[in-house]
């Protein structure tokens, strides 16, 4: 019988809306007037740095968005960036159920820049749900890299045949599965419980 001692979650997507994927991506720049493709272009040599801490909101902006003169402030855009965030209540829910249970590890493992990491961690008030957050961020991984889960497991020192991890990629599942953890696909909250029940981890939703 599995007996399931930790559960990693992926933020963005899953507990939260995305951070700063394409659709917020989009919607910024259209709301401020910048070119998208040159944008796009810009963002694209820089994710890698800006999600694995190595540069900041400020230095990441500086050189997609501020390169050349804007009628608009730095300060305007980041608060925009940080107003796309949105919570998703019902996944939340079950998360905060497991921590209030006792019987499970709760951990993040996701991909985002220090800044939204630490707004939406602080905003949500994630800590009172997860005891440890291995964001991409603080540890200089992304998903779906196999080092980052291997961090996880590390940190956590639970065997992967008892941990479950949470994502809506199939990628991260798949490298997640490749570990030996148990790896569930979100596509919405009723399935997400449905999933959990199959591995025996359980608790009034």
């Amino acid at each position: 019988m599995i007996r399931i001692r930790a559960i990693f979650w992926d933020v963005g997507g899953v507990l939260l809306s995305n951070a700063w994927d394409q659709p917020q991506r989009d919607s910024a720049v259209a709301k401020f007037g910048v070119d998208r493709a040159e944008f796009g272009s810009r963002h694209d040599m820089l994710v890698s740095s800006f999600e694995r801490g190595k540069i900041s909101l400020d230095e990441y902006l500086e050189h997609t968005v501020f390169y050349q003169p804007r009628h608009f402030t730095p300060q305007a855009f980041k608060d925009y960036m940080f107003s796309l965030s949105q919570p998703r209540p019902e996944v939340l829910d079950i998360a905060r159920a497991f921590t209030q249970s006792g019987k499970y590890r709760m951990a993040t493992i996701n991909n985002e820049s220090r800044e939204l990491n630490r707004f939406r961690i602080e905003h949500y008030g994630l800590t009172r749900i997860f005891d440890l957050f291995v964001s991409s961020c603080f540890v200089g991984l992304r998903k779906p890299e196999a080092g980052i889960y291997q961090l996880a497991l590390d940190l956590t020192q639970v065997p992967p045949e008892e941990c479950c991890f949470v994502d809506d990629r199939p990628l991260n599942v798949e490298a997640a599965a490749r570990l030996g953890m148990h790896a569930i696909r979100m596509k919405s909250s009723d399935q997400l419980k449905q999933d959990f029940e199959k591995l025996g981890v359980q608790r009034s939703f």
